[in-house]
């Protein structure tokens, strides 16, 4: 079937004329902005490596590496002698608790972040961490813990002993990109990939208070891709978030990563290709496209692919070096958002370096779903100046942030239909290395926008690690 479907095409007009259709927000809405509000120091000497263009303290896939829940706030990082430690404090306190789990980071790899999760259902904290396409490590804490912050110590005997299972269950000996998604109804899922970039499969495992079960994988690595280079015939799905929205629907934007490079003008790029979305209504058992399809079944023989037809609302070849696993948010109409971020044809349809021509010539854009159905994509006109990624929040108006690489933030309006986006706070004085890991949770907990970042460093010189605040309107 053709991948280039209809909704990309759609998609394309948009950019040049934006779709605004899905009404005006009401007069008394304010449109987006930020009031920087404090900043605290998680570590002074945090660990400092740079691999794969990032740090392992601060990924973009990393999801929730910073999280609220219950009026307190956790973030999760290795210290300078490569020890695992949770942090916590009050929301608006200034200093944090910090307990180290009992696990040290075996590799100087950026992949392996650390990621943490709740399962609400009984207020266990859970962090997996230390992997790339090998095995992972697992600890939770004890039940309640998260429920009775006040209550109960911040200390070591709180957490268990650090293994290499889900509580006994083991997924894959392939295991990368530890996502955990909170469910409407308190229990708590793993996203993962299984394999290896460029063929590999996504996975889904499920917590229900008592015991972790295996979903099963729901993406697919074979199938033929052809570009105008040549062909490729495995791949992995890429995910740019994974996040249930208001009414409990699971929504998943993506791009593919073919394993032959000669899918591309030149070996100096990145075989990604295409902006795709599908979603699930039944927990991720099942996956249909935008036009409501199923395209795909969790631990099913059929699973997505890059064959189906009805997945791209960008349609972009492999010669652009387009970004894996940016950004995406729901609004408080369950509507899809992304970030996605790419070299435009403007400045020339070869790429030849992705890290030097995405620094030099690299744009972020926004891609969200009307209400009517059909795609809008607007160019966030801030220079990109990195090979890395942005991050995308919305607040309770409806209004999108985008938050690019060094901590500089832009904003665009719900009214404007989010075509007027316009850089709310220039980075400046935060000298952040470049990507920053987002609290998605907190705007809906106290209004505020609060990201972890890194500060530039050289060498394997530790440096310091903080979280910055800012107040988005009330």
């Amino acid at each position: 079937m053709n991948r280039r479907t209809l909704l990309g095409a759609a998609l394309a007009g948009a950019v040049v004329t934006p779709v605004l259709s899905t009404g005006t927000a009401r007069a008394a809405d304010p449109g987006p902005s930020v009031t920087r509000t404090g900043t605290t120091t998680l570590d002074t000497r945090a660990l400092y490596f740079v691999s794969y263009d990032g740090l392992v303290n601060n990924n973009s896939f990393q999801k929730n590496g910073l999280l609220t829940y219950k009026g307190h706030q956790y973030a999760a990082w290795y210290t300078a002698d490569r020890n695992a430690v949770v942090g916590r404090r009050a929301l608006g306190a200034g200093t944090w608790s910090t307990v180290a789990v009992g696990h040290t980071l075996r590799y100087d790899d950026s992949h392996n972040v650390i990621s943490m999760g709740v399962s609400a259902i009984d207020g266990r904290l859970h962090l997996n961490m230390d992997s790339h396409s090998d095995g992972f490590t697992y600890v939770r804490s004890v039940a309640g813990l998260l429920d009775n912050p006040t209550g109960l110590s911040w200390t070591a005997v709180r957490f268990g002993t650090p293994v290499s299972t889900l509580d006994g269950l083991t997924l894959t000996s392939q295991f990368t990109y530890p996502q955990f998604i909170a469910t409407p109804e308190g229990r708590l899922q793993l996203s993962y990939r299984a394999g290896v970039s460029g063929n590999g499969r996504n996975g889904l495992a499920e917590y229900d208070g008592s015991a972790w079960t295996a979903l099963g994988e729901w993406s697919a690595s074979t199938g033929t891709y052809s570009s105008e280079h040549g062909s490729s015939t495995a791949r992995n799905m890429y995910l740019h978030g994974i996040d249930y929205d208001v009414n409990g629907r699971l929504h998943a934007f993506f791009t593919w990563r073919e394993q032959n490079g000669a899918v591309m003008c030149n070996g100096g790029g990145i075989t990604n290709h295409d902006t795709g979305y599908v979603y699930s209504d039944d927990r991720g058992r099942t996956w249909r496209n935008a036009a409501g399809t199923v395209v795909g079944t969790t631990g099913g023989s059929d699973r997505v692919a890059v064959t189906d037809s009805g997945l791209v609302v960008d349609a972009l070849n492999p010669d652009h070096s387009l970004m894996n696993q940016e950004s995406q948010a729901t609004d408080s109409a369950g509507r899809p958002h992304a970030i996605i971020s790419y070299v435009p044809g403007r400045f020339g349809q070869c790429t030849t370096h992705y890290v030097t021509d995405r620094t030099a010539n690299g744009r972020a854009f926004h891609v969200r779903r009307n209400a009517s159905g059909t795609w809008q994509k607007t160019e966030i006109p801030v220079p990109l100046n990195s090979s890395q990624r942005t991050k995308l929040v919305l607040d309770r108006y409806d209004n999108a942030y985008a938050v690019l690489p060094f901590g500089r933030i832009a904003g665009a309006s719900k009214a404007s239909g989010h075509t007027d986006w316009t850089l709310l706070f220039d980075g400046g004085g935060l000298n952040a290395f470049g990507e920053v890991v987002i609290d998605e949770t907190r705007i809906r907990a106290d209004n505020t926008l609060s990201f972890m970042y890194q500060e530039k460093s050289s060498g394997t010189t530790p440096s310091a690690l903080r979280v910055v605040d800012f107040a988005l309107p009330a």
